[in-house]
């Protein structure tokens, strides 16, 4: 008797990216629309839920849906065969870079620098949540559930959790990475990726949250936001100062420099990940600590920042005064959108066990970040950010950053680049860790 192979259609409504693309910018049109609205039932809406906010979670709803998605299956002649949305692809390598160096043109370095060591100190305790946490909560979910954390040789759980430890403090050059070292079974790798997606999307969603309630969090920790006030104040000062009427000229020659500055970081990164790795062998090792300086995207986000930073040197910041941090904003609004398409709200229905490590994990990291932020007295931006630069790396540091100001965008790259260089370290501390967890459990 031969078992009949069932294959899985998991084709959303719409598949075509221009059509989704279409459909997320009328999502986006609606979100700005209702949030200009004074007065009723919108104006109370948006002081509980931040409009940024929605933008990430009506995508997830469509996505979760099955109306549209970043990847799915098609049934093609009996044969499985995987597509994937470019949508998320464009915006981080397109869009993001392009909006970072629109939001940095205009900065004040000295400013920036100014803000003290508060963030650095809250980006560190937010890798030092990430490598404790991870051991803690398989100890706590494997004392529960052994089942759920059983697992010998390549299909050790440790192993496949390592690969969240990269992922929550570095990104996903540093995620690779720890796939590599440990060589976990790739068949159940799929699984560990769904937690990283929902968990660490869920978390930002929660960050985003509390913007709104910045001011009230700030005041309970007792923070002095001082230097986080002057560096709008003086960018805001900046803004008014240079302010015109727009002209077509300006926007051509605005968007003109800003993408050759995209293009020259695109193919500067390409070059200097290639000759990183072909002259010094253990950054082509992706077993290295080391590794993620081959990463093509660290380099990307590092040029473009650069590429920012020196247009504040020159008379391109001027150009601050036709609305270029608003245009870098749109394109924030853009990427948001494309990560919400990333989350599956149902996911959590499909393995409540990986689900539950995740978000006790996560739980550490948040109450470590809080307990020492109160005792720091240090703002809640930084608080954010420096878990952001963790969790959510160069794509979604400078989101979080910017919705507090379009200024403090840079803030989040800056610690996010941070992120990249010490991820496979911490993440290593954390994977043997969890090793040490399981052996213990005797499940590993």
């Amino acid at each position: 008797m031969h078992t009949q192979l069932i294959l899985e259609d998991t084709t959303p409504f719409f598949t075509n990216d221009i059509i989704v693309f279409g459909l997320l910018m009328g999502l986006l049109a609606l979100i700005f629309y209702t949030s200009s609205r004074k007065g009723g039932f919108w104006e109370k809406f948006y002081k509980i839920v931040p409009a940024l906010l929605l933008a990430y979670v009506l995508p997830a709803v469509l996505a979760s849906t099955h109306i549209i998605a970043t990847d799915w299956i098609s049934i093609e002649d009996g044969k499985e065969v995987a597509h994937t949305s470019q949508l998320y692809y464009i915006a981080s390598r397109v869009l993001l870079p392009a909006s970072l160096i629109l939001m940095t043109l205009s900065i004040d370095l000295k400013a920036v620098i100014n803000l003290g060591p508060k963030a650095l100190i809250m980006f560190f305790t937010g890798t030092l949540g990430i490598v404790i946490g991870g051991p803690v909560a398989l100890l706590i979910v494997g004392s529960i559930s052994p089942d759920t954390v059983a697992g010998t040789g390549h299909d050790a759980l440790w192993r496949g959790l390592s690969t969240l430890a990269g992922s929550w403090i570095g990104g996903g050059a540093n995620q690779a990475a720890m796939l590599e070292i440990f060589e976990y079974n790739i068949k159940k790798y799929g699984a560990t990726v769904l937690v990283d997606i929902f968990v660490a999307n869920l978390w930002m969603a929660t960050l985003l949250f509390g913007i709104a309630r910045s001011k009230k969090i700030d005041k309970w920790l007792d923070a002095d936001t001082s230097s986080i006030e002057a560096l709008k104040e003086k960018v805001t000062a900046f803004a008014k100062k240079v302010e015109r009427m727009p002209t077509l000229t300006d926007y051509m020659v605005l968007l003109g420099v800003v993408f050759l500055a995209v293009a020259l970081s695109f193919w500067g990164a390409g070059h200097i990940s290639h000759l990183l790795k072909e002259y010094i062998p253990a950054v082509a090792d992706k077993k290295s600590f080391v590794s993620s300086f081959g990463s093509e995207f660290f380099w990307l986000i590092s040029l473009s920042t650069i590429f920012g930073i020196a247009f504040s040197f020159t008379k391109i910041k001027n150009y601050e005064g036709v609305g270029a941090s608003k245009l870098g904003s749109v394109f924030i609004y853009i990427l948001v959108a494309t990560i919400g398409m990333k989350m599956d709200l149902f996911e959590i229905l499909k393995n409540p066990g990986l689900i539950f490590i995740g978000i006790i994990w996560m739980t550490i990291h948040a109450i470590l970040l809080i307990g020492v932020a109160k005792l720091i007295k240090a703002p809640y931006f930084f608080l954010a950010v420096g878990s952001q630069a963790n969790v959510g790396g160069a794509a979604s540091a400078p989101v979080v950053a910017s919705a507090f100001h379009p200024s403090l965008a840079s803030v989040g790259v800056m610690l996010a680049v941070v992120g990249y260089v010490v991820g496979t370290i911490a993440a290593l501390g954390c994977a043997f860790l969890m090793e040490w967890v399981s052996k213990f459990l005797g499940v590993g």
